[in-house]
């Protein structure tokens, strides 16, 4: 916080960071800098600049004051300053207190062309972008809200080969806008200075660094300086890893997918991924660790581990949407969303109830824009909501089963985007996580009947007709029940899944949905891949009468998966596959 603080205020001081945009009548660039931040939702503004003595002033000042008032108060800490370096003159002790009245400055501001603005004006209304405050002889140039970074953090973890995603928050600027430069620790020579006392700039320049091999066994640096797109600049900061690049884990089973992905996909196609990340806060259990993967290297659970090999894994497959489970909110918001946001991909999250992972939803913004969000929590809907009124009387009658719906937190997150290119095309997204129990077939026809109901009155109702999209972890074989309903259309009340955890449980009741639901990657013999268990729980189904599939890419191979035994492993960031097709319009 202090270096931040530091270089700010250095920042204060000199030339400006860049030419000032607009045409002419501007000051020169050698004037100071005041720098204004006025924000309409707040009730004060802050103002802050250097006075010629150096001593640096941040003042907050309401933005409804008028004008003179604040100038008097700057006034009164110019004066203030002088009197505080005149003690240092034994001259100015001897003139006394009217010295200090004389060091009093005339402090006026003008506008940019030239006007002197009134003192009756409010202070939000006059402190605007190019005027000129004057304090005695010294001249500033105001700079009202000008790009600031809130934020710069580097991942701890750095490996090889893979690459470094700064987060990157700013106020009035864009992380696309701003400046970046890399900087590696000068590799210490025999007896020489000690790594780290010198840093050697690299010829990245852009906002992901990737640091070859070259650098292992050395720490990173970058200084980013925040842009608006409007050739207006703010103060750099600098920002060091925790740790030095360490050597990466080789080859990995995503490695030979990418060479199917190389390519974003054109205008008139959708690659979509669908994937279970492995939340960390089911990888990092003694349970996990001893019982569902022993086989799996602890360092390899790591969540700083696996998320440099996940960020590469996304980040090649050059998808337009991408479905996640599994996601720990923390992640979400400190590692995925900025690195897929620098791969030109927004995040939408929803937590799970009463939990602290839940679901991702990304789509690439020069493709996609968002239109709205229907999330819903299955039990609050089915309670709630007139549309399940039916489904919940039906339920009424088994208060077991009812029980055990109510008690789950799965949640399902439904995102409505239109093209960009074409507005008439728009795509109704769902992503969803189902309860996860072997025996709870009955609990996940359910779920899935109150899943449909609501894309239904999204993608038929709200904007009818619009193709369906739904990914997911969908804990069910192509045996199951759910997998029957979901892409026939219908369940019979007959089905054995009613009664998949006994008959104490049975819960028989015949559901349909209006939708024609294809598995875009098929049948895989599995998605998932444990010590215990392997099996196809993960699907992207499609609107099969308005969208079809251009291009399934290749799950890994065999020999790939059980490499180290099982999933995940120091090559694999998870225990689930990513499913992606490459769909076109009908």
């Amino acid at each position: 916080m202090w270096r931040r603080l530091r270089s700010a205020l250095r920042s204060l001081r000199g030339s400006l960071a860049a030419p000032p945009h607009g045409g002419g009548g501007r000051p020169p660039v050698a004037m100071e800098r005041a720098v204004v931040r006025c924000v309409p939702s707040e009730p004060k503004l802050s103002l802050r600049f250097v006075l010629p003595d150096g001593s640096a002033r941040h003042m907050q000042r309401d933005q409804e004051e008028p004008l003179g008032r604040a100038l008097a108060r700057i006034a009164t800490n110019a004066a203030k300053g002088h009197g505080k370096a005149g003690k240092k003159s034994k001259k100015a002790r001897a003139e006394g207190s009217a010295e200090g009245e004389a060091a009093v400055p005339a402090v006026r501001l003008f506008s940019r062309d030239g006007t002197a603005v009134a003192e009756e004006v409010p202070n939000a209304a006059a402190w605007q972008d190019g005027a000129v405050l004057h304090i005695g002889d010294a001249r500033y140039r105001v700079e009202r809200n000008p790009p600031a970074l809130t934020e710069l953090r580097l991942p701890r973890s750095l490996l090889a080969g893979f690459p470094v995603c700064p987060k990157v928050s700013a106020e009035f600027a864009a992380p696309q806008h701003c400046l970046f430069r890399w900087f590696r620790e000068q590799r210490p020579a025999g007896g020489g200075e000690e790594a780290g006392e010198a840093w050697v700039e690299t010829a990245a320049a852009e906002r992901v660094f990737t640091p070859s091999n070259a650098l292992v066994g050395l720490r990173l640096k970058l200084r980013c300086t925040p842009g608006d797109g409007e050739q207006r600049y703010g103060p750099a900061l600098e920002v060091e890893s925790s740790g030095p690049v360490e050597a990466g884990p080789g080859a990995c089973t995503f490695d030979a997918r990418h060479l199917y992905t190389k390519k974003v996909c054109g205008h008139g196609s959708v690659r979509a991924v669908s994937y279970n990340i492995l939340a960390d806060t089911y990888a990092q259990t003694e349970f996990s660790r001893t019982v569902l993967y022993p086989y799996c290297a602890p360092y390899a659970l790591e969540i700083d581990y696996r998320q440099n090999l996940l960020k590469k894994e996304l980040a090649g497959y050059s998808a337009d949407l991408i479905c996640l489970q599994e996601v720990d909110k923390s992640v979400f918001v400190d590692s995925l969303a900025p690195a897929l946001d620098a791969f030109g991909l927004e995040g939408l999250f929803r937590i799970k109830e009463k939990q602290h992972e839940g679901l991702a939803t990304f789509y690439r913004r020069d493709k996609f824009s968002l239109l709205s969000q229907h999330d819903i929590a299955f039990s609050e809907a089915l309670l709630s909501e007139p549309l399940h009124k039916e489904l919940s009387e039906q339920l009424a009658k088994y208060p077991l089963v009812l029980e055990k719906v109510l008690q789950r937190s799965s949640v399902l997150q439904v995102s409505v985007l239109q093209s960009t290119t074409d507005p008439s095309r728009k795509l109704c997204v769902a992503n969803t996580h189902l309860y996860w129990h072997p025996k709870g077939g009955n609990i996940r026809l359910i779920q899935i009947a109150v899943a449909m109901s609501h894309i239904k009155h999204v993608a038929c109702d709200l904007y009818p007709r619009i193709p369906v999209i739904f990914c997911g972890d969908f804990n069910s074989t192509p045996s199951s029940g759910a997998y029957s309903f979901i892409s026939s259309g219908g369940i019979a009340e007959d089905h054995e899944d009613w009664v998949s955890n006994g008959e104490e449980e049975r819960c028989s009741m015949t559901l349909s949905h209006p939708f024609k639901l294809l598995s875009a990657c098929g049948e895989p013999a599995y998605t998932n891949y444990v010590g215990g268990f392997h099996g196809c729980l993960d699907y992207i189904f499609i609107d099969r009468n308005a969208l079809e599939v251009e291009q399934v890419i290749p799950l890994p191979s065999h020999e790939e998966i059980t490499t180290h035994q099982a999933l995940p492993s120091v090559s694999h960031p998870s225990d689930h596959i990513a499913l992606i097709c490459d769909l076109k319009w009908k």
